[in-house]
């Protein structure tokens, strides 16, 4: 016999079984979409980084008015693709990468918008590079017909010659273009990037000498460059008179740019406020150590090659074996032979500035910072399996990760006990805290129009601790450098300060688990992406996203 109950147990059971399937198929169909919506958005970033590089037929940068009008259209055409993208049902990391997406598209518009270096900057025109950057890629507005002398070995192989032969090939028509683009009417900017293209025909007169077997091609395209690049610097000198501008964006694009580019959340004023903070905080920290340290002898500088060889050795090691004992970060095999790439060398006291008066103290704090090589190895031999983090993000949206953790570490690795036996070395730490700071307030008055280059570059002087400043033709970089990118001048102590908050934010959710070890992993997989998103992606916060 039936039990009562039986035929009504059946039915219950068939309608749950039915609401399960029908749950299973909608998540399966969120699924679905999720994929077809994020492939959407890797879709826009292949052809917003296409569009970021426009070029002529011949394939020269093609930065003229009406090839920029045609970006401008299809900039607004990424904006609407990106806003109709439905991240509903996005895992974090996705929605991290939607972020990025749109930073950049930032970044291109507040370009064509605001900061044209084409038609303001005259060193954007200056494309000879002849050092590696430590960072994941260049500082600052770098034209898209770069070359890279560095990565050529010498004497030239006969592909190597063809090649480099090409991309000199360039410079003629490039200038041709850049004195039709360049109407811009900043003075500073002007005036500096005369230096930058005088820079340049230093550079192809020594690559001259350097290639002088090396084809018939290669010693045309050469000698048509260094021509082109003479008679710009000429005309560049005859436009000085018509150029009275101010140079620096203003407060108000600043701000823009560090909260929807850069993605750091901050204004003009609260970064003025900041810098000032840690100002006086590193010469009180640095007034300390040397009460501390008043009864121990000074550190005499390295006085010869071999001496400075042998310091900067020891220093490589002390500092890796320190790395790997205090299990601080992730040591990888390739680390130390990277740093040793990078060791600097000997120069004489009429030559030092202000980071090789350090290293001929105490190399290791320098190295300590130079961790940047680190992640340039890891980019290289690691690199990240998401496609929009794998390559560096243009309009340096990383540098509040990248300066930020290499300042960060000088402090911390201090902290941990690198210079315990050693503590003299302390106070190099607190003046190259209070060299950034000095440096990336001269920056923010000279984005603000509240001062001339000059006037940072006799304002850095000033605020870094008497003694330490060098040879000034580093300030003259530097500031040139930051006037040139926005951001970038304060991203050492922003970042770091944005690095510690993080590390904060962390061990509050851990407690008793945080490890600074599992951290750092945590990071480095994350990506060279900006410590805001790094904070939402492993803390789940986003409240310090624009």
């Amino acid at each position: 016999m039936q039990h009562p109950t039986s035929s009504a147990f059946r039915n219950l059971l068939t309608v749950l079984l039915c609401v399960i399937l029908a749950s299973m198929n909608v998540r399966a169909g969120i699924s679905e979409a999720t994929k077809d919506s994020y492939k959407n958005l890797v879709n826009l970033f292949r052809d917003l980084r296409v569009l970021e590089r426009p070029s002529t037929p011949e394939g020269i940068p093609d930065y003229s008015e009406a090839t920029l009008g045609k970006v401008r259209e299809q900039l607004k055409q990424c904006q609407n693709r990106l806003a109709v993208i439905d991240t509903s049902g996005w895992s974090v990391e996705q929605r991290v990468d939607c972020e990025l997406v749109r930073a950049e598209m930032n970044g291109l518009d507040f370009d064509v918008r605001v900061l044209q270096p084409w038609a303001r900057d005259p060193a954007y025109y200056a494309i000879l590079w002849t050092e590696q950057s430590d960072t994941p890629s260049h500082e600052g507005p770098v034209c898209h017909a770069a070359i890279e002398l560095w990565t050529y070995t010498y004497p030239l192989s006969p592909e190597d010659a063809v090649q480099l032969a090409a991309q000199l090939e360039v410079v003629p028509p490039l200038l041709r273009q850049a004195r039709v683009n360049l109407t811009g009417n900043a003075r500073d900017l002007w005036m500096a990037g005369i230096r930058s293209i005088r820079g340049q025909v230093t550079d192809l007169e020594d690559l001259a000498r350097r290639t002088t077997n090396a084809g018939a091609r290669l010693r045309e395209a050469l000698g048509e460059a260094t021509s082109a690049t003479v008679s710009f610097a000429e005309w560049l000198e005859t436009q000085i008179p018509h150029k009275t501008g101010p140079s620096g964006v203003g407060r108000e694009h600043y701000t823009w740019y560090l909260r929807h580019v850069l993605l750091v959340p901050f204004s003009w004023e609260e970064e003025v406020t900041l810098l000032k903070r840690e100002l006086g905080r590193a010469y009180a920290s640095l007034q300390l150590e040397r009460q501390r340290n008043r009864n121990l002898p000074q550190i005499v500088p390295a006085s010869s090659p071999e001496e400075y060889a042998q310091r900067a050795d020891r220093s490589a090691t002390r500092l890796m074996e320190f790395l790997r004992k205090n299990e601080i970060l992730p040591v990888r095999d390739y680390m130390e032979p990277e740093l040793r790439k990078h060791l600097g060398t000997f120069h004489p006291v009429e030559r030092r500035n202000f980071f090789f008066n350090v290293m001929h103290l105490d190399p290791t704090v320098l190295y300590t910072h130079a961790t940047h090589w680190f992640e340039i190895a890891r980019q290289r031999i690691e690199p990240h399996a998401n496609l929009i983090r794998r390559d560096p993000l243009p309009f340096n949206i990383w540098m509040s990760r990248s300066e930020g953790l290499a300042t960060n570490v000088e402090e911390m690795f201090m902290h941990a006990g690198l210079y315990d036996d050693s503590p003299r070395a302390r106070e190099l730490v607190w003046i190259m805290l209070a060299q950034r700071c000095a440096r990336g307030l001269a920056s923010l008055y000279v984005h603000a129009n509240e001062m001339t280059l000059p006037e940072a570059r006799a304002y850095q002087v000033t605020w870094t601790p008497h003694g330490w400043t060098g040879d000034v033709s580093l300030v003259g970089f530097e500031q040139q450098l930051y006037l040139r990118q926005p951001g970038y001048g304060t991203s050492y102590v922003t970042g770091k300060h944005l690095i510690d908050r993080l590390i904060m934010d962390r061990s509050r959710q851990l407690g008793d688990r945080f490890r600074l070890l599992k951290f750092f992993d945590d990071v480095y997989s994350i990506g060279m992406i900006p410590v805001s998103l790094i904070r939402w992606q492993l803390t789940g916060m986003d409240d310090k996203v624009y």
